[in-house]
């Protein structure tokens, strides 16, 4: 029972509750931020070590190759295997290659990654546009159709009735997909989502095929259920076969792929389909502040509808942190640049670059970020770019890693624990890895991205070792092959850019939501329909609870520098800013501060001036304006930041920069009030220099 009781340890009550669930349906409501990975994987290790089900007959499915990676990654940890933790994809493709020569016969169809050949075929025949936008919604619609398990004749139909925005007549969208199935099944090729519907297909109509897949596979454990398709269920039914050794995990507060054909209605009538089901709420957010769960659930408390009901309302359960900060500016370009600043001074006090994200609704809204962030020297990677595996440097890097483990003395078992770690270390330093990132010219741009892909490298050697101390050099050679199989790369250095979407699943120290206009969140074609208005509001809930510590939400009034600024902030910050916040104004009149009343900018000491100028809002004051700095106090301040710098072993301008330290020999602040007013001085820096800059300034003050 003892190696039962670490399956436990460190639970909360409802975590724990579970967790020890008999095995039958269970259903875990569970919030951002709550455990729920930490949760179910647990349970599975329970089962499996109080003998109620063997390791190899778990089937767990999630929806990104990432998550189904961690899941993998937690139970090697927990010291659990044979555990198969897949996608709903990966796992289709395994099975149907197997059974496909009974339940088919002849050899395994081919997958088509793209469906864009066939369906630009297909449209032509039709008569319908064949530009890449259109063969791209031509295809997401036949997505969205066989996700939704509806033939071509019925799509008309079943279009109108969910209100579908088609890319073309609905008659010849329902053309276009009839013929792109006949061509791609007279190809002797398949889909992704034939996958599903061929494996459920030979569970439902070949005996011995199900005989033996259910003989193999007892329990199943199904992540993020609200975002689970009629395709998907259907899956789900065949692969059960009636029983109901069945856990799943859901919110539905987070359902944002209702226009891929995912339906929360399967997690929110679980208790009813299973009437004798044990149902778990998780509400403690341990991930967040409370801050940011405050603003979290206020974005959710607004939501209407039937999903609406079965809202979980979050309790934070870290420390206390900086309140969400929220900024309005003339234009998008002055928003990024802003953006870019603040994740500058971020970084200076101390942020990895690889905690911090931004996120928008729509990836189109990258470009203007990436070039922000370039201007100010911090790297970023655009998550949905390059996959890791699939850059140069990574692909030679691991080719030199395979090579040695064939050339090794002993064969790679022969090298184990700390000793992996250095020969890896090795290995990469020939590929140039360095111990200090990039300098000057080459900080920045490809070469920064190279170092940066070698580094992730390494540390997943580290991490593995960590986890895992005899791991042998074979092992982490596995390790990569499985990552690479899975599309679960090492965390790489740099900022993150994503849409709302792609960070579903992540999380960071500091969010920046930019871009939050109404026409873009809620995205145009949403108006006029409540339930597409209404998951335009989860993402933004999402957004929101994708951060631990840091938020920030902002917008621009304007698209270009010097445009007409008519944008309205998005509906859904009503009641999110604070009343007394500059940007909380009403929209409607310049005079309240509606769209086109700017920001109120901070003034000079002096002449009262409003200062536009960066180095002079850091100062506060015209820069043209004589300094009346305390010359005694700044040198203080010098020799103290320097003593700081050399303790933590970071660069001076970690602590404070020089224009901080300016501002606060010419201020001379007499509290923390006065403190918090200097640019770059926030929360972190308060707490962790506040009382000795002011020990100091006031010993000076006589």
């Amino acid at each position: 029972m003892a190696a039962d009781r670490s399956a436990t340890d460190g639970l909360d009550p409802e975590q724990k509750a579970a967790v020890v669930a008999p095995r039958g349906p269970v259903c875990v409501l569970a919030g951002a931020g709550t455990g729920k990975t930490r949760t179910i994987t647990r349970r599975i290790a329970h089962l499996v070590r109080t003998e109620q089900v063997r390791g190899g007959q778990v089937l767990a499915v999630t929806f990104t190759a990432r998550a189904a990676g961690e899941m993998r990654t937690r139970l090697r940890d927990l010291g659990v295997g044979g555990v198969q933790a897949r996608t709903f994809h990966a796992a289709a493709l395994r099975q149907l290659r197997y059974f496909w020569p009974r339940a088919v016969g002849g050899d395994a169809w081919p997958l088509i990654e793209n469906k864009v050949r066939f369906v630009g075929q297909a449209a032509q025949r039709a008569g319908a546009a064949t530009n890449r936008e259109s063969l791209r919604d031509l295809a997401s619609e036949i997505e969205w159709s066989k996700a939704c398990l509806i033939a071509p004749d019925r799509y008309a139909e079943a279009a109108a009735r969910a209100q579908r925005d088609s890319p073309a007549p609905v008659e010849q969208v329902a053309q276009v997909y009839a013929t792109y199935e006949e061509l791609k099944n007279r190809a002797e090729q398949l889909d992704f989502e034939d996958l599903l519907i061929h494996t459920a297909g030979a569970l439902e109509e070949t005996a011995e095929v199900a005989d033996e897949f259910r003989e193999r596979y007892r329990c199943f454990v199904v992540d993020e259920f609200q975002d689970v398709t009629p395709l998907q269920h259907r899956l789900l039914d065949a692969w059960l076969g009636g029983r109901d050794d069945l856990t799943v995990v859901g919110d539905a507060n987070q359902t944002i792929y209702s226009f891929a054909g995912a339906s929360p209605s399967y997690l929110l009538d679980f208790p009813r389909r299973h009437p004798e089901a044990e149902i778990v709420r998780l509400v403690r957010d341990y991930r967040s502040t409370p801050q940011v769960v405050a603003a979290a659930n206020t974005v959710i408390g607004a939501a209407r509808g039937r999903a609406a009901g079965t809202r979980l309302r979050l309790e934070g359960q870290r420390p206390p942190g900086p309140t969400p900060d929220f900024a309005e500016h003339d234009d998008e370009p002055a928003e990024a640049a802003a953006t870019a600043q603040q994740i500058r001074e971020l970084i200076d006090d101390g942020v990895p670059a690889a905690e911090i994200a931004v996120l928008f609704r729509i990836n189109a809204q990258s470009e203007v970020y990436e070039q922000a962030l370039s201007d100010v020297g911090i790297p970023y990677q655009v998550r949905g770019g390059e996959r890791f595996f699939q850059r140069t440097e990574v692909k030679n890097a691991i080719a030199t890693l395979r090579t040695l483990g064939t050339r090794l003395e002993g064969g790679p078992e022969g090298v184990a624990g700390a000793d992996v770690v250095t020969t890896v270390r090795a290995v990469l330093g020939e590929q140039g890895l360095t111990d200090v990132p990039p300098a000057g010219s080459a900080a920045d741009g490809a070469q920064r991205q190279r170092w940066e892909s070698l580094r992730a490298l390494a540390e997943l050697a580290s991490d593995l070792v960590e986890a895992v101390p005899e791991a042998t050099y074979g092992a982490f050679l596995a390790e990569l092959g499985t990552r690479m199989q899975a599309q679960h790369p090492p965390t790489v250095q740099g900022v993150t850019l994503a849409s709302l979407h792609a960070a579903k699943g992540l999380e960071w120290d500091a969010v920046f939501l930019v871009g939050l206009v109404d026409g873009t969140l809620p995205i145009q074609h949403a108006d006029g329909d409540d339930e597409a208005v209404e998951e335009e509001r989860r993402l933004l809930y999402v957004g929101v609870t994708r951060a631990r510590v840091h938020l920030r939400l902002s917008w621009a009034l304007a698209r270009q520098s010097g445009g007409r600024r008519s944008r309205r902030r998005s509906r859904f910050l009503y009641g999110l800013v604070p009343e007394d916040h500059p940007a909380a104004r009403k929209p409607g009149s310049g005079v309240d501060g509606g769209p086109r009343a700017k920001v109120a900018k901070a003034g000079c000491r002096v002449c009262g001036k409003v200062l536009a100028d960066a180095a002079a809002q850091k100062i506060g004051r015209c820069t043209e304006h004589p300094s009346d700095v305390d010359v005694e106090l700044l040198d203080a301040l010098r020799s103290w930041r320097s003593n700081e710098a050399k303790q933590r072993s970071v660069p001076a301008y970690v602590v404070f920069t020089d224009a901080t330290l300016v501002a606060l020999a010419e201020q001379r602040p007499q509290d923390t009030k006065g403190l918090v007013t200097i640019p770059g001085i926030g929360a972190s820096k308060l707490e962790r220099y506040g009382d000795d800059v002011l020990t100091m300034v006031r010993e000076h003050a006589g």
